[in-house]
C-alpha cells in the first residue's frame, strides 16, 4: 500500500462474542490481509523504504519453534514500520537445499528400487523440481498461519530463473577476478552423501573412541605418536617435530620406517607442533588432515590418498576393500602383533565430526575442487562493520564476527550432486577452461569434446547472493533501486560465520561497496523451559503448529516475544503458551466490557481539566508507555517491550484503570462520557502498540472499537508529551490504600467478596474524590451506629478504621497465627543455631551455607509479619 489510507467500516459497534475463538479468526482474517494488498509493497512509493529479506527456510523444511521466534520478530519490525509510514517490503522465499532435497527424491527412488544413476543426471533433476512443486514450501504455508505480513507477490527461490542468472553472473565475476579457483585441498568429506560438505553442516559431538600411541622407526631412531585414527597411517609421509625439541634434534632430516609398509618417511621440523602436547612428535598425513595438509605444502610433502570416496582402503596390501572402520581395527591388531603399539586407551572421548544431515562421520580429504579466494573479500566484510556501516546487535557480537572474519580460509563451493546451480565452467577437448556467462554462449558441443563441470555450487553460494538477487541483480531494477540496501538482517547467531559473513562478501563485492544490510540483529536459540537444546531426537520438541492450533497464533507469537533478549537463548515451555492465550482473553474480555461500557473514539478528547485525576493519570501512562516501546523497538529489545505492554495493559488498564473507572461508568452522567471517551482511547493505542506482536485478537478488537479498516495501515502511535505528575502521585497513592488494605484482608482470612464496615479518614490527602472508587473495590460498607474499629490502617497520610466483630472468629484466628509463629521461630532458630557453628561454616559449600542464610531470612520476615497480624487482631 502507498499510503495508510482506511476505508471506514460503517460503524463501531459494541457487539463482541463472550469469548474469544482464535480458530474461527485468524484464517479468514490473515487472507483478507493478503488479499486486500496490505503486505504488498510499492517500488515507485515515494516514501521512506523500509525492508528485510526473510532468512530463507529450506524447501524441505516445516515449521520449527526456531523459524517461529525468528518469524515473529521480524514481522514485529515490519508491521511496526509499516504503521510508520514507511514503505514496508519483507520478501519471502525458500532455499534450494541441495543436500538435504537431494536426499529427499534419492529416498523416493530407492523405494522404487532405482537409483539417479538409473535415471540420469537431467531426468533426476527433472524428478526434483516435481518433488519441490507437490512436497516443498509446505513451510511457506505454515508462515501464513503464524501471520507472517510477507509480500508474497515477491516470493523467490534460490533456484529460480533470476536468482540461478545471479549466480552465474557472480561465479563468471569472481572468475574474472582471480577470486574463484580450481585446487587441491582438505575438505569434509561425506562418504554417505558423496559430496563435499561446508563447515555449517559438519555436526560435532563426543564420541567414545580410542587413541593408539605407536613406535616409528627402528633402534635408536624412533618416535612415538598417537592417533585416533590409525587407519590414516598408511598414508603419513612424515612425522613433525617442533624445531626448538631437543628429544628430536638428532632425528630432524632423517628418514624412519613407516611400520606396515616398505617405505620410510622424513622426521620435518615445523612450529606448529606443540613439544609440550603427548609425546611431542605428530604423524603428518596430508591427504587427510587439513593441518597436515598445511605441514605437507610447507615441507614439500607427498600427499598419498589411502581411501575412496565411500570411506574405503585403495592401498595395495591386506587392508585393501576393507571400510575406514573395520581398517581401524585390523591395522591396529597387526600393529599390536609386531610390537609396535606401545599404548591403548579405550574409550577415549573426543569430539568428532558428523554429517548434518545422514550422521555418518566426516572424513577429512584432499579432494580438487573450486574455491573462493576471500582475503579481500573478508577484509571488506571487516571494514564494514569497523567503521560503522554495518551495526552488530547485540554488539558484544563484534568480537565473535571479527575472530571469524579476520582469520577465514579460503572456502570450499563445489559439491558432488545433481541438484543446485552446476558450475559454469567448461572443458575443451585440448585442456581448455572456459567459465560461461548467463549471456555467453557455451564454447562448443559434447560431439566436439566440450563437456561442463559436473559438479554444484554449495546452496551456501546462491544464499550468499540473497539481500540483492532478490531485487532482480544483475538487472538494475525498480524493486534493487528503492529496496537496496535492506535495513535489518535478523537471525541466529549460529550462523553468523556461515551466512552473514558470506552476504557481506558478496554484497560488497558485487553492489560496489553496498552493505546489503544495514543493521544485523542476531538471536539466541530456543530452547525448552529447563534450558535443554530442543531437537526432533529429544521427547522436548514442540511443533509450533500444534500450540496454534490448541491456543492461537498470537499466543504462540507473544510467549516467543516475552522471552527474545539480544542475544540470548530462549526458554520456552507449554505453561508460558497458556499464559499468553490468557493474556489475549485478558485483552478480549477487558475490551468487551469497556464496549458494553460506553467506550469510544468518536470526538476529540476532553480537556484534562474535564478529566477524572483517573483519566489523565492512565493517559499519562499511556504516553511514556508509547516512548518506552518505541525506544525498545530501536534497540531490538523484544523481551523489554513485550512486558511493558503486558504490564500496562493487564495491570494499569484492564486491572486499574477499569476498575477504578467503574464507579463511574456506573453512575453515568456527563464525567462518564468523558472517561468513556478516554477509555477509548486508552483502548485504541493499547491496541496499535499491541499489534506487531499480537496481530489477530488486537485487528478484530481495533476495527470493532474503532470502524477502522484494519490495524496493519493503521497510523502508530505517537507520543504526544501528555504529562501529569499530579494525577499519577495521586493514583500511586490510591494504590497503596488499596493493594495495603487488600493485604490486611487476606491476611485476616477475609473472603476477597466478604463485606466489612469501614471508617475512612481521608482529610489532608488527594483521596477524598476517590471515597467511591475505595470503598467498591475493598467492599467496604459504611460504618453503622454500632460501629466500633477493631483494627486502624495508617497508609500514606489516610487512615482506614475497619470493625472485624463478627467477620472473623478471634480466637481462632489467634490461636492459628500463634501456631504460625511458634513454626517461625523454630525455624530461625535452627538457622541461627546453624551459622552460629564454626565447624558447620567450616565444611560446608558456599551453597549450603547461602540456602540458611536465606532460611533465615524468610523466617525473620514470617515473624514479623505473623507479629504485626497478631497485633491487628481486635482484643478479646
Amino acid at each position: 500500500m502507498t499510503e495508510n489510507t482506511q476505508q471506514q467500516n460503517p460503524a463501531p459497534t459494541t457487539e463482541l462474542p463472550t469469548q474469544y475463538a482464535p480458530a474461527e479468526v485468524e484464517g479468514a482474517l490473515y487472507e483478507r490481509w493478503v488479499d486486500r494488498g496490505y503486505f504488498t509493497a510499492d517500488a515507485n512509493s515515494e516514501k521512506e523504504p523500509y525492508t528485510i529479506v526473510i532468512p530463507p527456510p529450506n524447501v524441505t523444511g516445516a515449521l520449527h519453534l526456531g523459524h517461529a521466534f525468528q518469524v515473529t520478530l521480524m514481522d514485529a519490525l515490519t508491521r511496526r514500520k509499516r504503521m510508520q509510514g514507511y514503505e514496508t517490503l519483507w520478501l519471502p522465499g525458500m532455499d534450494h537445499a541441495g543436500i538435504a532435497t537431494q536426499n529427499k527424491v534419492e529416498q523416493q527412488l530407492a523405494e522404487e528400487g532405482k537409483s539417479r544413476q538409473d535415471l540420469g543426471r537431467e531426468a533426476f533433476t527433472d524428478r526434483v523440481w516435481q518433488w519441490k512443486d507437490e512436497y516443498g514450501g509446505r513451510i511457506l504455508g505454515q508462515l501464513r498461519r503464524l501471520g507472517a505480513g510477507l509480500d508474497w507477490s515477491r516470493e523467490r527461490f534460490t533456484m529460480d530463473e533470476g536468482l540461478s542468472k545471479a549466480v552465474q553472473t557472480i561465479f563468471k565475476n569472481l572468475y574474472d577476478d582471480g577470486l574463484i579457483y580450481r585446487a587441491e585441498r582438505i575438505i569434509n568429506w561425506c562418504p554417505r552423501c558423496l559430496t563435499a560438505i561446508s563447515d555449517i553442516e559438519v555436526d560435532y559431538q563426543d564420541d567414545d573412541g580410542e587413541l593408539v600411541s605407536l613406535k616409528y622407526g627402528e633402534g635408536d631412531e624412533t618416535v612415538v605418536v598417537a592417533t585416533t585414527r590409525v587407519e590414516t597411517m598408511l598414508g603419513d609421509t612424515a612425522v613433525a617435530v617442533h624445531p626448538d625439541d631437543e628429544r628430536y634434534a638428532h632425528l630432524i632430516g632423517k628418514r624412519i620406517k613407516l611400520p606396515l609398509t616398505d617405505r620410510t618417511i622424513p622426521v620435518v621440523a615445523d612450529t606448529h607442533v606443540d613439544p609440550e602436547f603427548g609425546t611431542g612428535a605428530v604423524k603428518v598425513t596430508p591427504a587427510h588432515d587439513p593441518n597436515d595438509f598445511a605441514i605437507g605444502q610447507r615441507h614439500g610433502l607427498e600427499s598419498m590418498t589411502i581411501m575412496d570416496e565411500r570411506g574405503v582402503i585403495t592401498v595395495h596390501g591386506p587392508f585393501q576393500g576393507l571400510d575406514r572402520f573395520e581398517a581401524r581395527s585390523a591395522i591396529v591388531a597387526a600393529l599390536r602383533e609386531q610390537g609396535r603399539v606401545v599404548a591403548e586407551k579405550r574409550p577415549y572421548v573426543h569430539s568428532v565430526g558428523h554429517c548434518s544431515r545422514c550422521k555418518t562421520t566426516v572424513e577429512p580429504r584432499l579432494s580438487l575442487q573450486w574455491w573462493v579466494k576471500v582475503d579481500t573479500l573478508a577484509q571488506a566484510a571487516g571494514d564494514a562493520v569497523r567503521d560503522g556501516r554495518v551495526a552488530l546487535h547485540p554488539k558484544d557480537m563484534e568480537k565473535r564476527y571479527f575472530d571469524w572474519v579476520d582469520n577465514l580460509n579460503d572456502w570450499c563451493i563445489s559439491r558432488q550432486l545433481w541438484w543446485g546451480h552446476r558450475i559454469p565452467v567448461w572443458y575443451g577437448p585440448n585442456g581448455e577452461v572456459v567459465c560461461v556467462g548467463p549471456d555467453d554462449a557455451v564454447p562448443g558441443t559434447e560431439a566436439e569434446g566440450w563437456t561442463q563441470d559436473e559438479d554444484v555450487l554449495d546452496t551456501w553460494f546462491s544464499s550468499g547472493l540473497w539481500p540483492f538477487s532478490t531485487f532482480g541483480w544483475p538487472e538494475k531494477t525498480p524493486d534493487l533501486e528503492k529496496f537496496y540496501s535492506t535495513d535489518v538482517l535478523l537471525t541466529g547467531h549460529d550462523i553468523i560465520f556461515f551466512w552473514v559473513v558470506r552476504m557481506m562478501m558478496f554484497g560488497l563485492y558485487a553492489m560496489e561497496d553496498q552493505v546489503p544490510f544495514k543493521t544485523v540483529a542476531l538471536t539466541g536459540l530456543v530452547r525448552d523451559e529447563f534450558g535443554k537444546k530442543m531437537s526432533k531426537s529429544n521427547p522436548n520438541a514442540v511443533d509450533p503448529i500444534e500450540w496454534m492450533d490448541a491456543y492461537g497464533s498470537d499466543a504462540v507469537r507473544f510467549t516467543l516475544a516475552t522471552g527474545a533478549n539480544p542475544g540470548a537463548d530462549v526458554p520456552i515451555g507449554e505453561d508460558w503458551v497458556k499464559a499468553s492465550r490468557n493474556f489475549a482473553n485478558k485483552i478480549w474480555n477487558a475490551t468487551r466490557f469497556a464496549l458494553m461500557n460506553g467506550a469510544t473514539v468518536e470526538g476529540p478528547l476532553p480537556a484534562p481539566e474535564a478529566m477524572t485525576a483517573t483519566d489523565r493519570w492512565i493517559l499519562s501512562r499511556l504516553n511514556k508507555t508509547v516512548a518506552e516501546v518505541d525506544a525498545f523497538y530501536d534497540d531490538f529489545q523484544f523481551a523489554k517491550l513485550s512486558d511493558a505492554l503486558y504490564h500496562f495493559a493487564w495491570d494499569e488498564v484492564f486491572d486499574w484503570y477499569v476498575e477504578l473507572s467503574k464507579t463511574t461508568f456506573f453512575e453515568g452522567g456527563e464525567q462518564a462520557k468523558v472517561s468513556g471517551r478516554v477509555l477509548g482511547e486508552v483502548l485504541d493505542v493499547t491496541l496499535r502498540l499491541l499489534h506487531p506482536i499480537v496481530p489477530f485478537v488486537t485487528e478484530t478488537l481495533w476495527t470493532t472499537l474503532t470502524g477502522g479498516e484494519t490495524l496493519v495501515i493503521a497510523d502508530w502511535p505517537k507520543d504526544s508529551g501528555f504529562r501529569d505528575a499530579a494525577a499519577e502521585s495521586e493514583i500511586e497513592t490510591l494504590q497503596q490504600v488499596i493493594t495495603e488494605v487488600r493485604r490486611f484482608r487476606a491476611d485476616q482470612g477475609l473472603q476477597p467478596g466478604q463485606r466489612v464496615p469501614a471508617r475512612l479518614d481521608l482529610d489532608g490527602t488527594a483521596l477524598a474524590p476517590h471515597e467511591a472508587a475505595i470503598r467498591q473495590l475493598l467492599r467496604l460498607q459504611p460504618e453503622g451506629d454500632a460501629f466500633s474499629a477493631t483494627a486502624t490502617l495508617p497508609v500514606a497520610g489516610a487512615q482506614v478504621a475497619l470493625d472485624l466483630s463478627g467477620t472473623i472468629d478471634v480466637a481462632a484466628e489467634r490461636k492459628r497465627l500463634a501456631k504460625d509463629l511458634a513454626a517461625a521461630e523454630k525455624e530461625k532458630a535452627q538457622a541461627t543455631g546453624k551459622l552460629g557453628n564454626e565447624g558447620f561454616l567450616a565444611k560446608a559449600p558456599d551453597a549450603v551455607v547461602d540456602k540458611i542464610r536465606g532460611r533465615l531470612a524468610k523466617a525473620d520476615e514470617d515473624i514479623a509479619r505473623i507479629q504485626q497480624q497478631l497485633e491487628r487482631l481486635p482484643q478479646g
